[in-house]
């Protein structure tokens, strides 16, 4: 069964028979896709523009067999977004719930990825509980890194807001084992959700909300990818920051008060 494709045709309202419409295609032809089967190339664009998700979302590449000529780009780039915020709430779940291993996030606020699911701390907590190792990592609200993105964006002190607020979403997490909350103070370039071999990278703009800029879908290569080197990002920012207490923020936000 093919779970990502029956889940976004019912997240979209499209039914397998104004698909087979779309694609001018039998049905039936439709059924053996959502039962497992490969489509044509042809079928697998139109599919995935139709659905406004990524072809390698919904058929991802098969492992490499020994021998296989590697891709000679060599970035790992398996797919790309005009902006965040076109990304479907679906890929967002499904990368999350398949993650056996690592899930880490390095943003500022990360508002979006608490309110489009609510259920993401108790998620979180399900991962971890399963062995997966859960890293977030926010915007220090009380650091210079957060005041002069604010600036930038001319939001001033919107954005140290925003974080708090996000933050109060991962309380739960404080004190599970496999889980860490942390804060940095970095000049954040990029913001990346991983999830095992792949990864989501958002880079930023300077001066536009990070959800407006575009979004790569990464995944680890044999040798020395953009994967790699994001990930070895992430994990220098991670060594720098300091674990999140809440009872420190709250203290921190008065005296400024």
């Amino acid at each position: 069964m093919n779970d990502r494709l029956h889940s976004v045709l019912a997240q979209r309202g499209v039914s397998p028979e104004s698909l087979a419409d779309v694609c001018e295609v039998d049905p039936k032809t439709v059924s053996r896709w959502l039962g497992g089967r490969v489509p044509h190339a042809r079928h697998r664009f139109r599919v995935a523009r139709h659905l406004r998700v990524e072809e390698t979302f919904l058929w991802p590449a098969p492992p490499r067999r020994s021998g296989q000529a590697r891709d000679g780009s060599g970035t790992g780039v398996v797919g790309t977004y005009q902006n965040r915020a076109s990304v479907p709430r679906e890929v967002w779940l499904s990368l999350l719930r398949e993650a056996q291993h690592e899930i880490s996030v390095l943003v500022f606020s990360g508002t979006f990825f608490a309110q489009s699911n609510p259920h993401v701390a108790k998620m979180l907590s399900e991962r971890a509980a399963e062995g997966v190792r859960v890293r977030l990592c926010f915007g220090d609200p009380n650091g210079q890194a957060v005041a002069i993105r604010g600036r930038e964006e001319g939001i001033g002190d919107t954005l140290a807001a925003k974080i708090r607020a996000s933050l109060t979403y991962y309380r739960p997490l404080l004190g599970e084992a496999g889980c860490a909350v942390r804060l940095h103070d970095t000049t954040l370039y990029t913001s990346m959700f991983r999830y095992d071999d792949n990864l989501l990278v958002n880079p930023h703009i300077w001066g536009q909300p990070a959800s407006a800029n575009p979004l790569l879908h990464l995944k680890r290569t044999e040798g020395t990818g953009w994967f790699d080197s994001y990930a070895q990002s992430f994990d220098s920012v991670w060594a720098a920051a300091r674990p999140w207490t809440p009872d420190h923020e709250r203290t921190a936000a008065h005296g400024q008060d």
